[in-house]
């Protein structure tokens, strides 16, 4: 991707449904040419797809956090199941070293966190936790309202 490609790819993570008029005139290149751009990175497979926000989803929790988990011998399949039933826990991320499972987390609260976190320990398989809390995020490729 050339920058031009980048600045596209930008603007549509903010607003998906801009019209290209719209992102041809930010862009300052003619609609022909941000319709084709867009075609060739579909085709490509550089863009797969286009989504809806929710608000839930957009909106900042009060806490937020990073949990690295370690998992029991070859019970790391049953962890991530049983963690993708938490609509607390918004990713789920497998690793190397250490830590099995790295969890990013949400709660409206520090007792809410706690419980939360006494919950995951007490998933079949887990055997210990480190919780990091997130103070600031500079930057994030999440879409945002």
């Amino acid at each position: 991707m050339d920058a031009l490609d980048q600045a596209l790819v930008t603007l549509l993570r903010h607003d998906c449904r801009r019209p290209i008029s719209d992102l041809a005139a930010i862009l300052k290149v003619s609609r022909a040419t941000v319709r084709a751009r867009l075609d060739r990175l579909e085709r490509d497979g550089e863009i797969i797809g286009y989504t809806v926000v929710l608000r839930a989803d957009a909106q900042a929790a009060a806490v937020r956090a990073i949990t690295l988990i370690a998992v029991e011998g070859r019970r790391a399949g049953d962890v991530i199941d049983a963690l993708k039933g938490f609509a607390e826990i918004t990713s789920v991320h497998t690793t190397v070293g250490t830590w099995d499972i790295v969890v990013e987390l949400s709660a409206g609260s520090l007792p809410e966190l706690d419980e939360l976190l006494r919950r995951v320990r007490l998933v079949p398989g887990v055997t210990t936790s480190e919780t990091h809390l997130l103070l600031s995020t500079p930057r994030s490729a999440r879409a945002r309202l």
